[in-house]
């Protein structure tokens, strides 16, 4: 079995979909763990990773999330394991989401040094495990160069099999290979692919908006899969919003008050794909009743516009389970763009 940790240099680098990506590339039997986990949900009375639920159901895995994760917490693992112990529980964790597998993915921790505290970092996952070792990074290019040349000269990467850099997310594809790509290969870095940034990947889909702003869905629940491309705030009136060129962007949600009538009636018109309710005030039955024959979705929300703009301004677009769409964009853009023979898997 071939062992791989992904890491990454800074926050939301897109370790994750670039795993989904690899694992639906390469097919072949594929395990994941992320043994630190970093990114938390709480469901059914249970702690478990987010990034660990996604890959529990993309891979049709029976373990259940949390049992893909050592600890959450560093203070936890801290007054429960020793660096000894850690690594028992690492290997027995590889032992069984490895089994049977060709390739078991090790994600790591949102940044190099997350986890270093209590022996989960992700250049000790890579040590513990004797596993190669990839780089995901992010950015603009000057970040990027920044990144990966810190790491080239300082990190210690002394009893680690680094296979090469993965850069992702890059705007102008072209020019980042004709002007920066030289400099990272002068350097002796191995440059396992650079992915193009994808719009599609950024966009978050209805039902994603309702599980976080815990949205009561009152009309239209089929069609919470849709995606949102752009978000409008409706302070203004109906007329005015049905006459302003903004209203004509694709795929919109409109975020106003359960009291304005006019500016939910004027989102109907305008063929929003959902309307958010705020501040906890339910519109009159009969309008309520013609979004329901529309299938236009409204979710109804606590908070008042302007904090649930905000709440969505903050809100990473990460993958989800109900993403089949976005797996297959990341498994073309993965077949495309990264050099799957070099990692000899």
């Amino acid at each position: 079995m071939n062992t791989l940790v992904i890491a990454s240099l800074r926050n939301n680098a897109g370790k994750t979909s670039l795993i989904a990506g690899l694992s639906k590339a390469l097919q072949k039997k594929v395990g994941y763990m992320k043994p630190f986990g970093d990114r938390l949900l709480y469901s059914k009375k249970r702690l478990w990773d987010h990034d660990a639920a996604v890959m529990a159901h993309l891979h049709h895995s029976k373990e259940s999330p949390d049992s893909m994760s050592i600890g959450f917490d560093h203070s936890k693992l801290r007054y429960m394991y020793d660096e000894a112990k850690i690594k028992d529980r690492l290997h027995e964790l590889a032992a069984r989401m490895g089994k049977e597998k060709d390739v078991l993915f090790v994600e790591g921790g949102k940044a190099i040094p997350y986890g270093e505290s209590v022996h989960l970092d992700s250049l000790s996952l890579a040590r513990y495990l004797d596993s190669r070792l990839i780089f995901v990074t992010s950015g603009d290019e000057d970040t990027i160069l920044d990144d990966i040349m810190f790491v080239k000269k300082n990190v210690d990467l002394e009893g680690i099999d680094l296979a090469g850099v993965i850069v992702n997310k890059v705007q102008d594809l072209d020019d980042f290979k004709e002007t920066y790509l030289p400099v990272l290969t002068d350097l002796g870095i191995s440059v396992l692919g650079v992915i193009p940034y994808q719009d599609e990947l950024s966009y978050f889909s209805l039902a994603y908006l309702s599980d976080r702003l815990f949205a009561k869905v009152l009309t239209a629940e089929e069609n919470l899969d849709r995606r949102v491309k752009n978000i409008l705030i409706g302070a203004m009136s109906g007329s005015v919003a049905i006459s302003k060129a903004v209203t004509k962007k694709e795929d919109k949600v409109i975020i106003t008050g359960g009291d304005r009538s006019d500016m939910i009636l004027a989102g109907l018109q305008v063929n929003a794909v959902g309307i958010i309710l705020t501040n906890n005030v339910l519109p009159p039955s009969n309008i309520i009743s013609k979004a329901e024959e529309k299938g236009t979705p409204m979710l109804l929300v606590t908070p008042d516009t302007y904090q649930v703009a905000q709440q969505i301004e903050r809100m990473e677009p990460l993958l989800t389970k109900d993403d089949p769409d976005k797996v297959e964009i990341l498994k073309n853009i993965v077949q495309e763009n990264v050099d799957i023979k070099a990692l000899n898997l």
